[in-house]
């Protein structure tokens, strides 16, 4: 690992900013002159707009301007949201209905945008927005995960997006038709709101010759693409910023309605506009997160070995295709299917369900959770009905090291793996031993302890490809210039503690430059686990030219030959030569000779493989019965990350991305009325993990390095999330079962668990 980086825990440099308030996010950064935007909603889930009348909005206090879809189009801007469309089972392609980004005559979702008012002050505009007259004629509306039901989009019949399919159906039924044990579980995976610590914002700005947007996302350059398209501006009149960013979890990592409305309004004003989402706007409006439900079957031998899987699979899409959404429970989901497991017989079928709901689109993890929930689940009801130790029944199945390279029945390539390893080190580390006894102390007070395991795997996703620009300053310092964006994860400690490793330049001295299109050419932005991978790939890459551009240039001034050269990861050094020159030293060097070619340095750099972030969870509930409140008294972690950069910030995505995954399982639950009123829409009714609702969680690496990458590291922004959903889950089973609860689906609030006892004493007798 000296090679690759020092792997030393460096605490995050910008938490300084961060913690005491200096942070700079969009709405602190955009100009104090702006104007204000305000969007008019649907109040209803489905309708007809029979009367929109503007006319007192438009003569209100403060207006500038009011924008419709029709306003919209008179202005030539391309008002369609795209999404990603799969491909059917029978060839033809998933439903495309059109999402305009201002309701055209129909609204199909509570929250959907109709009207965006500008005015001087925020006051104004919402103020405005109350004199528009608006009708609509209500529709029936559609909630349910079946197909059928009124139509929401004519391209659609029956309300089926899609109906996609992937492995061998006939080879699959033929193995269960041979099996010993057939095992059968259905679970729901239920809707989350990602609720990020900053919602969604932006505002622009018009010169004359170039429109400057800025908006809280996980990356500039997709957005640039989508405003240059949208709006018919050529690329080289967009300049795309991003300040710091609270919060992104997958749920800003796409295009919205208000971006491009703010943008048109900016350049057709002349003046700057911004856009700033309040939270119960956000919950109506951001998309959602998983939402489906899958019937999982497992198929076994005589030896307890796994002959073939299958799911099947129902998800809602909400109103609209979303930017990836098709994608999400089909080819992400599958990317991990068959886990950890030497599977080769499988089958999934999908079927993507419109609703009268928000989006559904990526959530921390996206598809790669929503799988392995599924799978380990399952396994979890197949230990139980096999009298079987749930470890025992995963370590027959696991893919053996001596596999590796693994093709999974569904396409992937694993790189390494020693799952073994990493089960003996958890079942140790979480004291399985000691839990019955820690089960009979609780029963003694009346309590219900359960235990639940998991074992993951994901798959790092997105851009494989990445540059890096190193460039010297005149007064000592060096910037780094990267193309992921942070949402809060720690990448200006960690490209600049790597930068650092591979150079020997002191980390203070290294700025992280990212979010800017007019400094960065290109990048991926952030998403799937890539940044951190890909971003020090792309630095390996930029080091090896500034070293490659630098050794001649200091063989002429230590008068040798350049195959003498030689960077020891801090100094130059030459035989002969008592010249040992730092980096910053030759910069400077050459400055003074006027050789400014050397001073910025730039690479681009792909990986040539995925790498498979893997590990194993244990986690303990304890349920008290008489109120149904629940809690996670244990929690263990051991992950395979391969080598990792900075220990410390690997062990914070864990704990934030199991804390996520507990926060789902257990307390947040998104839930709309009859008429498709969200009723969770505000903190008062939607519950958010704190502190006081997560245990110490017990992280401990056991890397496998990773043959994909020079580095031999894994992705880890996800992994907690992945892992976590499952394993309480199990947990929260195990401890019902007792009493006689055989379906056990999240979220486990106190309500559903003391509903889910008292049914089942009621059926008891």
């Amino acid at each position: 690992m000296e090679k690759f980086g020092k792997s030393q825990p460096v605490t995050r440099v910008e938490d300084t900013r961060f913690l005491t308030g200096q942070g700079r996010y969009v709405d602190d950064v955009a100009p104090a002159k702006a104007l204000y935007a305000h969007v008019l909603r649907s109040p209803v889930a489905h309708g007809v707009i029979t009367a929109l009348d503007l006319d007192d909005a438009r003569q209100a206090d403060g207006v500038q301007m009011i924008l419709t879809l029709a306003d919209l189009e008179a202005a030539g801007i391309d008002v369609g949201m795209s999404g990603t469309t799969v491909k059917n089972r029978d060839g033809s392609k998933g439903a495309a209905p059109e999402r305009p980004m201002l309701a055209r005559d129909r609204v199909r979702y509570v929250g959907e945008p109709i009207v965006m008012v500008i005015a001087e002050t925020l006051d104004q505009a919402r103020d405005a927005a109350e004199l528009i007259w608006l009708d609509i004629e209500d529709l029936p509306v559609k909630l349910d995960l079946m197909g059928g039901g009124d139509v929401i989009h004519p391209e659609a019949p029956g309300n089926i997006a899609f109906d996609w399919g992937l492995g061998d159906e006939g080879a699959t039924q033929a193995a269960f038709d041979m099996a010993t044990h057939r095992v059968a579980l259905e679970v729901g995976d239920n809707r989350i709101i990602v609720n990020a610590m900053e919602p969604r914002g932006c505002f622009a700005d018009w010169d004359g010759d170039r429109l400057h947007f800025t908006y809280g996302g996980q990356g500039v350059w997709g957005m640039k693409t989508q405003l240059s398209e949208k709006l018919g501006l050529k690329p080289e009149a967009l300049h795309v910023m991003t300040p710091d960013v609270g919060g992104g979890f997958g749920m800003k990592a796409m295009p919205y309605p208000e971006y491009f409305c703010v943008a048109h309004a900016a350049r057709a004003l002349g003046r700057p506009v911004r856009w700033m989402s309040d939270r119960s706007e956000a919950m109506l409006s951001d998309n959602g997160g998983r939402d489906l439900v899958s019937l999982a079957e497992l198929a076994f031998d005589a030896d307890l070995k796994i002959t073939a899987y299958r799911v099947s699979t129902r998800a809602n899409m909400g109103a609209y295709n979303s930017h990836f959404a098709q994608a999400i429970q089909t080819q992400l989901f599958s990317r991990v299917l068959t886990g950890v497991y030497d599977i080769q017989t499988t089958w999934m079928q999908v079927s993507g369900i419109y609703t009268n709901t928000t989006q559904v689109d990526a959530y921390r993890g996206a598809g790669r959770p929503e799988a392995i929930y599924v799978l380990e689940r399952a396994m979890d009801r197949a230990a139980r009905e096999l009298g079987i130790d749930p470890w025992e029944l995963r370590q027959r199945n696991f893919i053996r090291p001596e596999a590796f390279p693994y093709a999974t029945a569904t396409g992937e390539s694993y790189d390494v793996g020693d799952f073994d390893r990493l089960v003996t080190r958890i079942t140790d580390t979480a004291d399985l031993a000691g839990f019955a006894a820690r089960r009979d102390a609780d029963a003694d007070r009346g309590l219900m302890r359960g235990i639940g395991s998991c074992y993951y795997i994901e798959s790092i996703l997105g851009d494989p490809s990445e540059g890096a620009t190193v460039e010297f300053h005149e007064d000592g310092t060096v910037s780094i210039y990267v193309g992921t964006q942070s949402n809060g994860q720690g990448h200006e400690t960690v490209y600049a503690q790597f930068l650092s490793d591979q150079t020997g330049i002191p980390a203070h001295l290294i700025h992280v430059v990212q979010g800017d299109s007019d400094r960065i050419e290109q990048g991926g932005g952030t998403g799937g686990s890539r940044s951190v991978t890909v971003q020090t790939h792309a630095t390996l890459a930029a080091v090896d030219v500034m070293i490659a551009a630098f050794t001649p240039f200091l063989a002429d001034e230590m008068g040798v030959a350049d195959s003498e050269i030689r960077f020891d990861g801090e100094t130059f050094r030459a035989p002969g030569s008592n010249l040992t020159p730092t980096l910053i030293e030759a910069a400077d060097l050459a400055r003074t000779r006027g050789r400014s070619d050397l001073l910025s340095h730039a690479a681009r750099a792909k990986l040539p493989g995925r790498s498979y972030p893997n590990g194993a969870h244990i986690t303990e509930v304890v349920i008290d019965p008489e109120t149904g409140h629940s809690r996670v008294d244990r929690y263990t972690v051991v992950d395979d990350f391969g080598n990792l950069i900075n220990p410390l910030l690997a062990e914070g995505q864990v704990h934030g991305g199991v804390v996520q995954g507990l926060g789902q399982a257990m307390m947040e639950h998104v839930v709309f009325d009859e008429t498709g009123q969200l009723l969770t829409a505000s903190f008062m009714d939607y519950a958010l993990p704190r502190a006081s609702d997560a245990p110490m969680i017990d992280f401990i690496s056991e890397p496998v390095p990773s043959t994909t990458n020079p580095m031999g590291m894994k992705g880890c922004g996800e992994a907690g999330t992945v892992g976590a959903l499952a394993a309480v889950a199990n947990a929260v089973q195990d401890a019902l079962w007792t009493r006689g609860v055989r379906q056990a689906d999240m979220p486990f609030t106190p309500l559903r668990v003391w509903e889910l006892l008292r049914d089942a004493d009621t059926a008891a007798g």
